[in-house]
């Protein structure tokens, strides 16, 4: 019995270097939501791999992982390597309000449930290798790291890693990339800052770990969070490198998020 009234996934036939794509309806979208999977070859008879949800930034959907990342190109070859155990991405868009969502309830959609409970249900039910015993890993870039931070503390219980790159780590800092005033979110609450979400949890974070280029924008935003985390005690990595807010910058270091994932969600 499905979760979803409707859910269409691509035909394996069609497939490209292990992408297939799934949309499913849910009430937390008033409508349809798109997820891009990479199912490395031969796993069809592996269970309970696990998931790493990647979430996108401000303009994207659920293709720009793949398409503008090549997230599935290295994943797959450091899986082949043996660096990496096999593991499923899920690549969802964002529920495409805006410019950007925000992976937060407003306009009564809930674009956090969205990620938190419909995207793995949705994997559950259409990919034979994964179950509801398959950890989870969430992960991120720029508004997507947002998302992932917040969403990781605030639902402890779901993940086992989270591991983001460039994130705004405060939510005013929204305005410097969408159209949309930020007062037309909606939001019905204060406190929207990632350290606000991380503060509720402070016992409770998952293995965390982020990083950001020298050259970013939000590169203040981060070295506050990690000063934050510091002073609240909360383990964590963080990491500077050189480079911008750009995809060559994400291209490199989504390695580092899939190195900590298999760390932390794969028994070795």
């Amino acid at each position: 019995m499905s979760s979803f009234r409707t859910s269409e996934l691509s035909d394996n036939t069609f497939g490209m270097d292990g992408l297939r794509f799934l949309t499913v309806k849910t009430p937390n979208l008033k409508g349809r939501g798109d997820i891009c999977l990479f199912i490395p070859d031969g796993t069809d008879a592996l269970a309970d791999l696990p998931i790493y949800i990647l979430l996108h930034g401000v303009y994207g959907s659920s293709w720009v992982w793949a398409m503008k990342g090549g997230a599935h190109h290295t994943a797959k070859r450091m899986m082949s390597s043996g660096e990496i155990e096999p593991a499923i991405l899920a690549m969802p868009s964002d529920g495409l309000w805006g410019d950007g969502s925000g992976y937060l309830r407003h306009n009564n959609r809930d674009f956090g449930q969205w990620i938190v409970s419909d995207v793995p249900k949705a994997v559950y039910e259409n990919i034979s290798s994964v179950s509801e015993k398959s950890p989870l890993g969430i992960g991120g870039l720029s508004m997507g790291g947002y998302g992932a931070l917040k969403l990781g503390a605030e639902f402890p219980e779901v993940f086992k890693a989270i591991s983001v790159h460039s994130a705004i780590t405060q939510f005013s800092e929204m305005d410097g990339f969408v159209e949309e005033p930020l007062d037309t979110y909606d939001l019905k609450h204060k406190g929207n800052d990632v350290i606000d979400s991380i503060r509720k949890n402070t016992k409770s974070i998952p293995p965390l770990r982020f990083d950001c280029g020298k050259g970013d924008k939000l590169i203040q935003g981060n070295r506050l969070l990690h000063a934050q985390l510091l002073e609240l005690g909360v383990p964590h990595e963080y990491e500077e490198f050189d480079g911008g807010h750009e995809w060559p910058y994400w291209q490199k270091h989504l390695e580092s998020t899939l190195r900590f994932f298999d760390r932390n969600c794969v028994n070795k």
